[in-house]
């Protein structure tokens, strides 16, 4: 059996950040990443955007050119899963049966994209926008005809494929059972702008809509909506979240309720195992101390770095700032802080020009910031977040003054 010093399993943003930053912090042992995808480590966000739209070629996507990995002396055992973790005597079992061995092993698995769980989730056209391969089946039947198209699930990712569907000429519904868009990261202003705006765009917005179950006999034909509607379609999008992909670390003994328990160095409650990413809950210097999950690229990129410096005996605290972004049509979104558990918001501007902010709060302080269209909100905004600026609402609001006026 083979044993390396560190093992990786993952091999999206934060996989490869880990085996990046062991390098860059002099690790001169020999790494192992171990990934389900069989393509080298690339860049997620721009499944649902750019990619999706087919303005960015795959090759654009990766996150390090192929050779890269063999010149960092990075081993890469690519459409291979582990199936069972065993902390002693500190191996991986693979879903063929192979086991490794490894010193420190690095879990940056993500998630998986939640499923439907509801009659007919089954069927074929029925999709979701996780991989490559996801979003590669997606656009082959967009190439081959089809044009009537059902979202399900109004945050993030539902939106931004809604939107380069519309932008593909198709006919788009999208279904959120919540009364707001976005409901769980966002204030009702930064809402109502995006159900308006994608409403202008011609997508047919459902709010307060359940999924019944899915109509068809092989492959998708309908939603059966909760309020008795029936909505026509060729194909269906799933962007309801994601499960987090933990179930080796948790059946192998790991602390962990909502994905796994990791501590301020990413560090799990089993000896040798960091988890990082998507699947790590962690107690969030940003949301007050709260044990969360955060599902975005900086926090898969600094989580992978603070892994590789406990491993090379330098350990730092994970308190990196959160940060997150997103683009619909012509709008920009960029978000400074957590929009968590705030009890007032400022609207900095008229969302009826498109470019807008949105203001946390909490305690007076402010804790969040989504910038519409307006980097300069965002870079200022950012910069009073970090420093628990406690400025009035009224000036937040008073476009007459910069906000890098305020403190």
């Amino acid at each position: 059996m083979k044993r390396y010093d560190v093992i990786i399993v993952g091999t999206g943003h934060g996989g490869a950040q880990a085996a990046i930053a062991l390098r860059q912090q002099g690790f001169d042992g020999s790494i192992l990443m171990i990934g389900r995808d069989p393509s080298p480590p690339y860049e997620r966000p721009p499944l649902s955007k750019e990619y999706l739209a087919g303005n960015k070629p795959f090759e654009r996507l990766l996150i390090r050119p192929e050779q890269f990995w063999a010149d960092k002396d990075v081993a890469l055992m690519l459409g291979a899963s582990v199936s069972r973790l065993k902390p002693q005597p500190r191996e991986v079992v693979l879903a063929s049966g192979d086991r490794i061995g490894y010193r420190q092993l690095v879990w940056a698995a993500g998630g998986d994209a939640r499923r439907l769980s509801c009659p007919g989730g089954h069927l074929g056209r029925v999709h979701c926008v996780r991989d490559r391969a996801d979003v590669d089946r997606l656009r082959a039947e967009l190439d081959a005809g089809a044009k009537r198209l059902v979202v399900i699930g109004g945050g993030y990712i539902g939106l931004e494929t809604a939107a380069v569907l519309r932008q593909r000429g198709c006919e788009v519904t999208l279904v959120e059972v919540a009364d707001r868009l976005l409901s769980r990261v966002a204030g009702t202003d930064l809402s109502e702008f995006y159900a308006a705006e994608h409403r202008r765009q011609g997508v047919d917005v459902r709010l307060s809509s359940g999924v019944e179950r899915l109509l068809g006999e092989d492959r998708v034909t309908g939603v059966a909506l909760t309020g008795g509607e029936d909505v026509a379609c060729d194909a269906v999008v799933v962007g309801i979240g994601i499960v987090p992909a933990v179930g080796p670390l948790i059946a192998a003994g790991a602390a962990g309720a909502n994905g796994v328990d990791v501590s301020d160095i990413c560090h799990t409650s089993l000896d040798h195992v960091y988890a990082i990413g998507d699947c790590a809950a962690h107690a969030n210097v940003w949301a007050d101390g709260s044990v969360i999950r955060v599902e975005s690229v900086q926090n898969a990129h600094d989580m992978a770095t603070t892994a590789a410096k406990a491993i090379c005996d330098k350990p730092e605290p994970y308190e990196a700032f959160p940060w997150f972004w997103s683009n619909q049509y012509d709008v920009r979104l960029q978000t400074a802080g957590l929009a968590m558990n705030y009890d007032e918001t400022v609207l900095r501007g008229d969302p009826e020009t498109r470019s807008f902010s949105v203001i946390y709060m909490r305690d007076g302080r402010m804790i969040a910031v989504d910038a519409v269209n307006s980097v300069k909100d965002y870079v200022q905004g950012r910069k009073l977040v970090e420093a628990r600026a406690a400025p009035a609402p009224g000036d937040l609001a008073n476009t007459d003054i910069p906000l890098k006026d305020l403190r």
